[in-house]
């Protein structure tokens, strides 16, 4: 249950406990008309995919809007990647690695044929990374591998192009994973989830077949997570707050800001790895596995009429989790279903309307 904070007009940060508070839209500087307006957009033009019952407005930390079905529990496919770069900030803040961190030091087996690839290569999408073996989608065999964590030769040289490949997440998963000695779900409860109270049955990190039969249990790095939209609101939230969680700082604000920040420069070259994400392109818009509202190679910024220091998690079926600093903002929408033409417009719109929604 969400409970009810009608006579709040603070427009003072708050955090949830175990639940979040819901407040009057007016109560927030937003006017509740103009605010429907942009929620139609989404409405109609996802309405083949799920529609906006899974998605939910989050200001100042209440709940302004929600849709009726924001504790159903699914895959968010790629937007699952930010929580593994979440936890490859915390390490970084530990002092456990850098960003130049060889990938090879934690995984030998990398050594041969991928002797400089980095966190930071994978992070970014630039390491080049590909799997042994035949494609798991769409009948492209480089539409990544059924056993990815095998190299074979690579694709690019680290750093020289942008190339967008779940193979490539799912060994930075590993390498991960080696690191840390433990499973990504088990170190994510412990120093995320628990401390910012994410309810334990609303989400988890699953794993793949492919992965079985390794010393060290691996989970699906690139698309695993399964969360409501309720629970992916507060990892928003929590981003939203530079990493700080009512007072206690769960991820430190510098990695909160070098997420927010493009990290492909927009110089480098883009490989057409397959099918399905050959169009994915991320230079000017990519950061450490988030999407942010840079200026990509077509000169135009992603969300044009969103604030430029927009950040989101992005994954298939319009799985999308979006931090928005300037309007102390989270915009939480996910599905199961369906493909949307040109959604980054559909988006700018929605934004556009929302912005005119905002009175304080």
């Amino acid at each position: 249950m969400t409970k009810r904070d009608s006579t709040d007009k603070s427009g003072a940060m708050v955090f949830p406990d175990k639940d979040w508070v819901e407040s009057v839209p007016e109560s927030q500087g937003v006017d509740s008309k103009k605010m429907h307006a942009a929620i139609e957009v989404i409405e109609k033009a996802f309405e083949g995919a799920g529609g906006i019952m899974e998605s939910l407005i989050v200001r100042n930390g209440r709940v302004i809007w929600k849709g009726s079905q924001i504790d159903r529990k699914h895959i968010i496919w790629s937007a699952s990647k930010s929580f593994t770069s979440t936890v490859l900030g915390i390490l970084i803040d530990d002092g456990k690695v850098t960003l130049d961190t060889l990938a090879k030091e934690y995984v030998p087996n990398l050594a041969a044929l991928y002797p400089n690839v980095t966190l930071r290569h994978f992070a970014t999408m630039t390491s080049g990374y590909d799997g042994e073996g035949g494609g798991y989608g769409e009948n492209d065999p480089l539409d990544g591998s059924n056993t990815p964590l095998i190299p074979t030769t690579p694709l690019f040289e680290p750093g020289t192009k942008f190339g967008y490949f779940d193979d490539a997440m799912r060994e930075f998963g590993y390498v991960l994973t080696r690191i840390l000695g433990e499973p990504l779900d088990a170190f994510f409860k412990r120093r995320v989830a628990d401390p910012i109270g994410m309810n334990p049955d609303a989400w988890d990190w699953s794993t793949r077949s492919p992965f079985d039969g390794y010393d060290i249990e691996v989970r699906d790095s690139a698309g695993g997570i399964n969360i409501t939209a309720r629970e992916l609101a507060k990892f928003g939230h929590l981003f939203l707050n530079g990493g700080n969680w009512a007072g206690k700082q769960i991820v430190s604000a510098s990695w909160v800001k070098q997420v927010g920040t493009p990290q492909v420069p927009i110089d480098i070259g883009h490989n057409d790895i397959s099918v399905r994400q050959r169009n994915i392109d991320g230079r000017g818009l990519y950061s450490y596995n988030w999407w942010v509202n840079g200026v990509g190679i077509s000169g135009k910024r992603r969300w044009a009429s969103a604030p430029k220091t927009m950040f989101a998690a992005c994954g298939l079926n319009e799985n999308k989790c979006f931090v928005i600093p300037d309007w102390n903002t989270v915009v939480v929408r996910i599905g199961t279903a369906g493909k949307i033409r040109n959604s980054d417009e559909v988006w700018s719109e929605f934004f556009a309307k929302l912005s005119g929604a905002i009175v304080a």
